[in-house]
């Protein structure tokens, strides 16, 4: 089947693009960069493709919870703060920093918001209400007695990251484990966090019974498999968000070592199956998660050491931090917040709401975006947390809807939504993160040695969908030699060295041999299908969200019309002259919409030069249509010698 038979992916009427929201205790890392610039991308797309005002792309400082209220407490101890400055305060200040810089950067949100500020603040805790409202309805959430850390020698409750140990799930790999969580997103007991540690004292922790709300993640066993056959047949859907969200659809288990098998089959212990394999440990395998939880107490009491393994457990909603959207008062469980985990699930739809008001829309057109059938819901997130956005988030929103649970949603109720995820990006060789040993560039620092454009193309570039890539700024790297190629200008020389070249030609020889106008000649039919198949293959590409094939696409189309000014000119054959002229016009045209998604600023200026209606330039309405049909003026405006339309850094001109 050739590329036009090929039938052309369809794409929703309307869509909402969300970017992962970065914490609101600190300024934004290349990490937050290199992920909101391909939400950016993805949303600036369908902009091109179904309309501007058909596409919300939202995203906002997660503000509440431990992380924030623990960042501010070691900064005010680190002296980093005005003694006068309160928790708000800082946490406002972080937020205007990452929304400016993401300005810097050319990343354009339709609302980039804050949890705990307006205009999002009272429709968030309006829509937290409403949620946990629905659920306590359908008979979705439950009230644990469950464990709780607490300093004795401050007499305080501790939340979330005021608890530091080791993560207790087999095989995980994270660096810090925290009261409940890791920090790679693994959920666990907290009685079962290994070496548990007071952030507040350095003090062993105790454990105390409080009671919280818990959604019944447990119970979603097999509507999440059914769930995930289904995108699992999706061209979108990456094979490696699969398994790792297989791995959460097993049934619990905990692994022990063989050496305790002897003890082990000397305790009353809750029904098992027992799987003996080669290597050091053995695997017990429960039809429930309370069976598991009841044999992890008696392990634990007989001096077993034990890991658990990946399961659906019950998911907290709320908690007692004072710092957090306030919980209702249900079943006479009062002074809850909400953990911070649950509420930022549904701070994109709080954050949509927020938008289309400030916009003058009605208090439920909302709805349009994230409960029809007509639109799609792209989530651009890292991988290590898809157990949230994966399964936590898919069960809660199918447990919205009144009555049994339907797959797929109707119409009008929450949709499910298509999930992004990207790989680990390493710095240097080596993973980096703000709670580890290797501490992450900062995203802003960046703009120091690069263009914006030149970073948005090399992020892009990354295979970040399939494998964790490898960041090496020559710029940041000591270990790097004069002599060597920054690796980050690779992909953005095909807009500085290579498109801003076939641009220049073009206006300097249409001002040269036309007087600055453009030829009469129609472009040839041979052009006009290298263009529709340039075309078809982005946009397959940009569907699938491959994004790196997407740049591959680009560089290779405008690396091909490179090479139709490598010869010679005949400046005696006109009429070769008027054909070369208009086919190359057509080429850029196209080229001109591919790369308008990656490079906005030039792309756009590139439009105005050539008399383009902005309008219809960027619009898939006329992808395949000739220039002329959005030519506003035969001439072209006067380019001037030894201008660019797609700049290098000041420093990359200097070490020239």
């Amino acid at each position: 089947m050739s590329d036009f038979e090929r039938p052309r992916p369809t794409f929703p009427k309307r869509a909402v693009v969300t970017g992962g929201m970065p914490y609101g205790n600190k300024h934004l890392h290349f990490g937050h960069v290199a992920m909101m610039l391909r939400a950016d991308t993805i949303a600036r797309f369908l902009r091109d493709r179904i309309g501007k005002d058909n596409v919300v792309f939202i995203s906002g400082t997660d503000c509440f919870g431990s992380t924030a209220t623990e960042g501010f407490r070691k900064a005010k101890e680190a002296g980093q703060l005005p003694k006068e400055m309160t928790l708000q305060e800082f946490i406002y200040s972080n937020h205007l920093h990452q929304k400016e810089t993401f300005k810097m950067l050319e990343i354009e949100h339709n609302l980039f918001g804050a949890s705990a500020f307006e205009p999002m603040k009272s429709i968030h805790e309006e829509m937290s209400k409403m949620f946990i409202s629905t659920l306590h309805s359908n008979g979705m959430i439950s009230k644990h007695a469950s464990f709780q850390f607490y300093d004795p020698k401050l007499k305080v409750l501790l939340n979330g990251r005021q608890v530091v140990g080791r993560c207790p799930i087999e095989g995980c790999q994270s660096e810090k484990g925290y009261a409940d969580e890791c920090d790679l997103g693994h959920q666990y007991l907290p009685m079962d966090l290994i070496d548990p540690v007071s952030a507040l004292t350095g003090e062993t922790p105790e454990l105390k019974r409080v009671e919280n709300w818990y959604f019944d993640l447990d119970k979603c066993t097999n509507e999440m498999r059914i769930w995930l056959e289904d995108i699992e047949k999706r061209s979108d859907t990456p094979i490696f968000m699969t398994r790792e969200i297989k791995e959460f659809l097993k049934e619990p288990e905990i692994y022990v070592k063989k050496e305790y098998l002897p003890k082990l089959k000397t305790l009353t212990l809750p029904k098992y199956e027992l799987i003996e394999k080669n290597g050091s440990s053995a695997t017990m395998v429960f039809e429930k998660l309370s069976d598991r939880e009841k044999a992890c107490e008696i392990l634990a009491e007989n001096q077993i050491h034990y890991r658990t393994g990946k399961t659906l457990v019950p998911f907290r909603l709320t908690g007692n931090d004072p710092w957090g959207v306030p919980c209702p008062v249900i079943d006479g469980l009062d002074g809850q917040t909400f953990y911070v985990w649950p509420e930022s699930l549904w701070a994109p739809i709080s954050l949509t709401k927020a938008y289309l008001k400030s916009i003058g829309k009605s208090d439920n057109e909302w709805e349009k975006f994230w409960k029809s059938n007509e639109a799609e819901i792209y989530q651009i997130i890292g991988e290590d947390n898809l157990s949230f956005y994966g399964p936590a988030q898919q069960a809660m929103w199918l447990h919205m809807q009144k009555g049994k649970v339907c797959y797929p949603p109707k119409d009008g109720d929450f949709k499910l939504s298509r999930i992004v995820p990207i790989k680990h990006l390493l710095f240097l060789n080596k993973k980096a993160s703000s709670s580890g040993a290797v501490k992450p560039p900062m995203g802003r620092d960046f703009l120091n040695y690069y263009t914006p454009e030149q970073l948005r193309m090399h992020f892009l570039g990354m295979n970040l969908s399939n494998n964790n890539v490898n960041f090496m700024p020559k710029p940041l790297n000591p270990d790097a030699k004069p002599e060597e190629v920054d690796p980050v200008l690779k992909e953005g020389n095909l807009l500085t060295n290579v498109y801003n070249r076939i641009l220049r030609t073009f206006f300097y020889s249409t001002q040269k041999y036309f007087d600055g106008k453009v030829p009469g000649a129609e472009p040839s039919q041979e052009i006009m299908e290298k263009c529709k198949k340039a075309c078809l293959d982005y946009e397959r590409f940009m569907y699938d969200k491959k994004l790196h094939q997407v740049i591959n696409v680009v560089d290779v189309f405008v690396r091909d019309i490179n090479k139709m000014w490598v010869k010679e000119v005949n400046e005696n054959d006109k009429e070769g002259l008027k054909a070369l002229t208009a086919n190359t016009l057509q080429l850029i045209k196209t080229a001109n919409l591919l790369l308008h998604p990656m490079a906005p600023s030039g792309t756009e200026n590139v439009a105005d030069f050539l008399n383009f209606d902005k309008e219809k330039a960027f619009s898939w309405d006329y992808a395949f249509e000739a220039f002329k049909t959005i030519k506003t003026k035969p001439e072209i405006k006067f380019l001037a010698e030894k201008q660019d339309f797609f700049k290098k850094h000041p420093s990359q001109l200097v070490s020239e």
